[in-house]
């Protein structure tokens, strides 16, 4: 497994890329078409996905440097302002009144504030692996930003996936369940089979289920 991973990485990166692109697209077009919210949240969810996607691909042509750095910085940065938005769309899809749409509103922007502040204090370590350079979080990052990190990464996948179990009881439909499920198991595949320098290559693939999960949700909203 680990030597066709290794061999795929180049390649399957720039593959999510576009798919990512795409799915970003998607959104669009269908927020402009319909104006659900859910369109306008997964559209912004996969333009930081999307963005995530291209640096990394970026760091099979590149061999670091400023400039590689810089981009990276913001990848940081926005994955720190977009991946609170999965708080809203679990909002959202539970049919939450006006106040608590507020409430959550306000947590979420209190995240982003924090999340932002987190992709500006970490510290950047270059690194390689499975043929491509990447700037990855180093041990010198504040203990806070990696306490902030962790929360935007895991802890906002656990509110998906028991809001999904509410919306497939409910709706009867297990897009969102399925969408935090299979983030989940792909963040956790890498570091239960060894992998752990691969985590960020293997959880792209989670990434791509969760963005196209919450495209199919929206489609079906807006639809009714």
């Amino acid at each position: 497994m680990r030597d066709a991973l290794l061999a795929s990485c180049p390649l399957l990166v720039w593959i999510i890329t576009a798919v990512q692109a795409l799915l970003m697209l998607l959104a669009f077009r269908g927020w402009k078409r319909a104006k659900e919210p859910l369109y306008l949240l997964t559209a912004l969810v996969a333009l930081g996905l999307f963005y995530d996607a291209l640096i990394l691909s970026l760091g099979t042509l590149m061999q670091g440097g400023p400039a590689l750095a810089s981009l990276s910085r913001m990848r940081y940065v926005a994955h720190g302002a977009l991946i609170p938005l999965l708080f809203p769309i679990c909002a959202y899809t539970l049919d939450f009144s006006k106040t608590w749409k507020t409430i959550v509103w306000v947590l979420t922007g209190l995240l982003i504030a924090a999340g932002i502040a987190e992709g500006f204090a970490t510290e950047l370590d270059l690194r390689e692996a499975a043929g491509l350079v990447r700037y990855a979080s180093g041990d010198a990052t504040p203990g806070w930003a990696k306490a902030v990190s962790g929360v935007l990464s895991y802890g906002a996948v656990v509110p998906l996936i028991l809001a999904g179990v509410a919306v497939w009881i409910r709706q009867k439909t297990p897009l969102l369940f399925l969408s935090g499920f299979l983030m989940f198991a792909f963040s956790a595949l890498g570091p239960a089979t060894g992998n752990f320098d691969l985590i960020f290559f293997i959880s792209m693939f989670g990434e791509v289920c969760m963005a196209l999960c919450f495209l199919l949700y929206a489609r079906r909203k807006a639809a009714k």
